[in-house]
């Protein structure tokens, strides 16, 4: 999506920002925006970190029943 901007375009938004925003909000408005980004980022990655070790608790546990099963499939035999 933002591929396709170009440098142009990039300056023009700056340039319109600038305008509305004015020259003391814009630093205030782009740490606004750098904090929002850096607590999206770190809420996905405790959500990957969280499913990664769901994911690795359940493989455990069907290869423990796996070798239960095999254990008492050869107890029984």
């Amino acid at each position: 999506m933002l591929s396709n901007i170009g440098i142009p375009g990039l300056i023009l938004i700056l340039v319109l920002a600038l305008i509305i925003f004015g020259p003391k909000k814009l630093p205030e408005l782009g740490r606004a925006v750098g904090q929002t980004l850096r607590e999206f980022k770190k809420s996905t990655n405790e959500l990957i970190e969280e499913d990664e070790k769901k994911e690795v608790v359940s493989s455990s546990l069907d290869k423990k029943s796996t070798i239960e099963e095999t254990t008492n499939s050869t107890l029984h035999t």
